[in-house]
């Protein structure tokens, strides 16, 4: 992330790219409201390209004003994630959202082994999004649905996964590397790892650290943001209110 920040002279309606660290526990649609607010009283179009699930952190790149739509365009790039994995375990929602379902014994699943598993999810894969996700079915996300424990047919996927690597493992904690296309459920292959083992296995951390070219690294925080924001905004009130009495 930025260190230092200084924020350039921004053109929010004619449209400006934002690269912002997602918090831990905020949706995508927080950090663009949060934004879009900020902006008040100018009423400008702002959007995010590609969901971040509320546990995860990392890039998220907002789009404001007449560059909103572009937003497919920086949206159908690559991607890359950093995370752990917790194997032994399943959750109902393949992460830390939900509690603990089944638990699986690990003490014959070697290091051999797991790096080993990482070649069946490499290239042109098969998966289904999770449960609890913001997938729309018949309009209504996934993750309403089984918050009120409703089944639906989940519908198969495909994309591509262009590296996996394991960086780490410190049972039952395995951490990871990913780059990827669009789309990719990451909660959904670590569960799918976890049963190529025979075994378990749920997200317990994910950071997104790269997206097309743009990069986490050059990110600003969302609260510094902010306060630039609200900063540049009062300011702008001063300078009106002291045109006006001039």
């Amino acid at each position: 992330m930025q260190e230092n920040t200084t924020f350039p002279d921004f053109n929010f309606a004619e449209g400006e790219l934002l690269l912002i660290n997602k918090p831990y526990q905020w949706t995508s649609f927080d950090v663009v409201g949060k934004i879009r607010n900020s902006l008040k009283p100018a009423k400008l179009k702002v959007g995010h390209a590609g969901t971040l699930d509320p546990l995860a952190t990392g890039l998220l790149i907002i789009c404001t004003g007449k560059l909103t739509k572009q937003i497919d365009t920086f949206q159908a790039e690559e991607k890359e994630y950093t995370g752990t994995l917790v194997l032994g375990a399943t959750t109902p929602s393949y992460d830390m959202e939900t509690e603990v379902n089944a638990s699986f014994d690990i003490s014959g699943i070697t290091k051999e082994q797991i790096l080993a598993a990482t070649a069946q999810f490499k290239g042109d894969i098969s998966q289904y999004p999770p449960a609890h996700s913001a997938v729309k079915v018949n309009g209504e996300r996934l993750y309403v649905k089984a918050r009120l424990g409703e089944e639906v047919e989940l519908k198969k996927r495909f994309v591509t996964v262009s590296e996996f690597e394991i960086t780490k493992i410190s049972l039952p904690e395995v951490d990871f590397r990913i780059v990827c296309s669009k789309g990719t459920y990451i909660r959904s292959l670590v569960s799918d790892f976890g049963k190529a083992l025979n075994n378990g296995a749920y997200l317990s951390k994910l950071t997104r650290t790269r997206s097309g070219n743009f990069l986490l690294s050059n990110a600003f925080e969302l609260p510094e943001f902010i306060a630039y924001l609200r900063e540049k905004r009062e300011q702008a009130k001063v300078n009106t209110e002291t045109n006006e009495k001039a």
